[in-house]
């Protein structure tokens, strides 16, 4: 089991950056594939990108291709999601999510194919 802890988030001005972190406890990070969700007001929850248990193949939502970076350091047990040029539209509450894979190339896009969860950072982004 694995507990994951997001951080980084806050308010920025639209153009802005913000640098996501989840710190990952209790087992180590290297046989979960991982990914960021979030979910904002009214709306379901959902993917914004995701990385394989080795770093080598990702996934991004269009909405955020060319923007948003994901990364994961396993040495640190941890993942990150660099955010750039933010718009409004991506306020919203974001989530760290793993799942465990023995397939060190796999990812996941879908929020119910991960069984770990954490608590969540609110990124808000005004005009």
């Amino acid at each position: 089991q694995v507990q994951l802890v997001e951080s980084g988030g806050g308010l920025v001005q639209a153009g802005g950056s913000l640098r996501l972190s989840c710190a990952a406890s209790g087992r180590t990070v290297t046989v979960y594939a991982m990914g960021w969700f979030r979910q904002a007001p009214g709306k379901e929850r959902e993917p914004v990108a995701a990385i394989s248990r080795s770093g080598d193949n990702t996934y991004y939502a269009d909405s955020v291709k060319g923007r948003f970076t994901i990364s994961r350091d396993n040495a640190k047990n941890m993942v990150y999601l660099e955010m750039n040029s933010l718009k409004p539209e991506d306020t919203a509450v974001y989530y760290c999510a793993a799942r465990f894979t023995i397939w060190t190339g796999s990812y996941s896009s879908k929020a119910n194919d991960y069984e770990y969860w954490g608590q969540g950072t609110q990124v808000t982004v005004s005009s």
